[in-house]
């Protein structure tokens, strides 16, 4: 070979390569501007819009921010129990017999309504001394009348006109009296049996009366409790007296996990030698599901705390969204969430610094049910 044949074929050669070059080179795909930049972060929205029937349907519960922080708040077992005037216990006015029971143990009763009768020898008895009293005063009005005209005629002196005006006086006492005494004893018309009656409108709670039974005056027969006047008597330590005064939030939270507003009525003077407890007395609102005798816990916030420590919310409140703790705010349309700094958390309760202000409505129970849809929105995206 010689050396200009040489040099041909070195230059087919290298004109093969860069043709081969230029081919991959061509076919390579282009690179992706959008790989090569990073990749953004998507964010969970921050509100979720719901009706105020389906926040019904979800059960969720909406609840005030409280002023104060959980240092304010104080637990205390309570017993529920029937107010004053929410209670009556029916007895008999004389001694007799079971004859009738109209009413039977959980049905309604109304104020003045009967519930039993009873037949009485001392109805009788009772009954026969307001017909003698009323015979009598009949009575001596009719010797006064002729007293007065015998005086106004000049043949009786004054001194017997005054001494049958002071028998008729009497005598009409007498009727008062033997009257009211068959009223309280509810002695019927004719002297034969008496009713026992409610005092307040209620239910049957209580029934120890049955039929053909021979009972004592004044002994208990029936309970008629007024579910409407409820209280709730919790028992607070000596040291959290002064701390609670009357007009005080406070909450009750029954077995089930129900949770009742309540305010503060009164707090007992003395403390319980033996406990060393005091009785604080509340009044729940809704109470109509509680009943006589039930066990709850209480929470009562003490009105002395300085509402500038913070606010306070049900600890179920506060959820947790991508690292962040936040609440839910009820708005027009829904609910709206609000990051929120935790400073300590106690007996149920946690206390905030900021994020929500005091009175500020938000979800409390079942909030955990936005946090899904939440992350539901977010998936969807």
């Amino acid at each position: 070979m010689t050396r200009r044949q040489s040099f041909l074929y070195a230059g087919v050669a290298a004109a093969a390569i860069i043709l081969i070059t230029a081919v991959v080179v061509a076919t390579r795909p282009a690179p992706s501007h959008t790989a090569a930049s990073p990749a953004t972060e998507t964010s969970a929205p921050a509100v979720i819009p719901m009706t105020a029937a389906e926040i019904l349907t979800s059960q969720i519960k909406v609840e005030a921010v409280g002023a104060g922080g959980v240092d304010a708040l104080i637990l205390a077992p309570g017993t529920v129990a029937a107010a004053p005037d929410g209670q009556a216990v029916l007895t008999a006015g004389a001694a007799g017999t079971v004859t009738r029971i109209y009413k039977r143990l959980g049905e309604t009763v109304r104020a003045g309504e009967t519930v039993a009768t009873l037949v009485s020898r001392d109805a009788a008895v009772i009954a026969g001394e307001r017909g003698m009293a009323q015979a009598r005063a009949q009575l001596a009005r009719q010797q006064a009348e002729r007293e007065r005209r015998l005086f106004e005629q000049g043949v009786s002196p004054r001194q017997d006109l005054e001494i049958a005006e002071s028998n008729r006086v009497s005598a009409e006492a007498q009727v008062r009296a033997a009257t009211l005494a068959a009223a309280a004893a509810r002695v019927s018309s004719d002297g034969r049996s008496i009713a026992v009656v409610s005092a307040v409108s209620g239910r049957l709670t209580a029934a120890s009366a049955t039929l053909g039974a021979f009972v004592q005056p004044e002994t208990e027969l029936f309970r008629v409790t007024d579910p409407t006047r409820i209280q709730v008597e919790a028992s607070v330590a000596a040291a959290d007296i002064e701390r609670i005064q009357p007009g005080g939030r406070a909450d009750v939270i029954t077995r089930d996990g129900r949770t009742l507003g309540a305010r503060v009525i009164s707090v007992t003077p003395g403390v319980d030698a033996q406990t060393r407890q005091a009785t604080t007395v509340l009044a729940v609102l809704g109470g109509e599901t509680l009943a006589p005798g039930q066990m709850v816990r209480t929470e009562i916030f003490a009105v002395m705390a300085d509402a500038a420590s913070g606010v306070t919310v049900p600890q179920n409140a506060v959820q947790t969204v991508g690292g962040r703790e936040v609440v839910f705010v009820r708005t027009d349309k829904g609910f709206r969430m609000q990051p929120v700094t935790v400073v300590r958390r106690s007996a149920g309760r946690v206390q905030l610094s900021s994020g929500v202000a005091a009175g500020v409505s938000i979800a409390t129970d079942n909030a955990f049910l936005l946090k899904a849809e939440l992350g539901k929105n977010e998936t969807e995206d």
